[in-house]
């Protein structure tokens, strides 16, 4: 069957715009042209309907992108649906994030524009979860102690392009040895079993290493600047073995 685009928005329950607008971020393929006009197919309103759906549970575009980029829906599909789910994720707006976390919209806008951070999108809008308020809150936290804004920034934004290297590289891991993709014989169920397991292991391991590594350099740096007070101080912190990451 074919649609034309406002009758694609009709059938799926969305707007133009909200069509347009996932066809720029990736999710939708774009009409074929009869003449003027573009033709949009089953195929279309099918992706609509899982994009909706997929939103409804709280996915961020990224990870919706990604579920879309496997074919078909699948029962692994939902059940990777489901265990980001567990997260218990709250749908803020940006204005609603601004008020809760105390940073200003404008720079909302910048940090999504640097990819610090990663909202869903519905119609258009960008919606954030929990994680992004609790990151705003620790980002003003860390400026409080006399960071200069613009410094902290260039930071992040260094620190995400890494981090992102590292995740694809675990992620294309993780499909080669637990999804093991292309292949069969193993069970949706036990893929997701694995991904409840492997999420809060992961995440505690690249935490802790990375405030270990953080108070490490900070020791030999003080070490180095002769600050000796500052330097046991310092080693006090790190031998008291007081990490400590906290999964939800």
């Amino acid at each position: 069957m074919a649609y034309r685009v406002e009758e694609l928005a009709a059938a799926a329950g969305v707007r133009v715009d909200t069509i347009r607008f996932y066809q720029t971020k990736g999710l939708l393929p774009l009409p074929r042209r009869v003449k003027r006009v573009a033709v949009y197919s089953r195929e279309h309103l099918t992706l609509l309907r899982r994009i909706r759906h997929y939103q409804s549970q709280g996915l961020s575009l990224a990870v919706i992108k990604r579920l879309l980029g496997n074919g078909a829906a699948s029962r692994a599909d939902t059940l990777l649906a489901a265990v980001v789910q567990e997260s218990g994720e709250r749908s803020l707006t940006r204005t609603q994030l601004a008020a809760l976390s105390g940073v200003p919209e404008a720079l909302l806008a910048s940090l999504e524009a640097a990819g610090l951070i990663d909202p869903a999108g519905g119609d258009g809008e960008a919606r954030y979860g929990e994680a992004d308020l609790q990151m705003m809150r620790a980002g003003l936290d860390i400026l409080r102690q006399g960071f200069p804004l613009d410094e902290l920034l260039r930071v992040s934004v260094e620190h995400a392009r890494q981090i992102g290297r590292s995740a694809d590289q675990a992620i294309g891991l993780f499909d080669r040895y637990i999804r093991k993709a292309g292949k069969s014989g193993v069970a949706a169920d036990e893929v997701a079993d694995v991904f409840r397991r492997l999420l809060p292991a992961v995440t505690t391991l690249v935490a802790l290493h990375f405030q270990r590594t953080l108070l490490s350099r900070a020791l030999q740096r003080l070490r180095e600047h002769g600050d000796v007070e500052a330097y046991a101080a310092a080693a006090a912190v790190l031998q008291a073995g007081r990490l400590e990451v906290t999964w939800r």
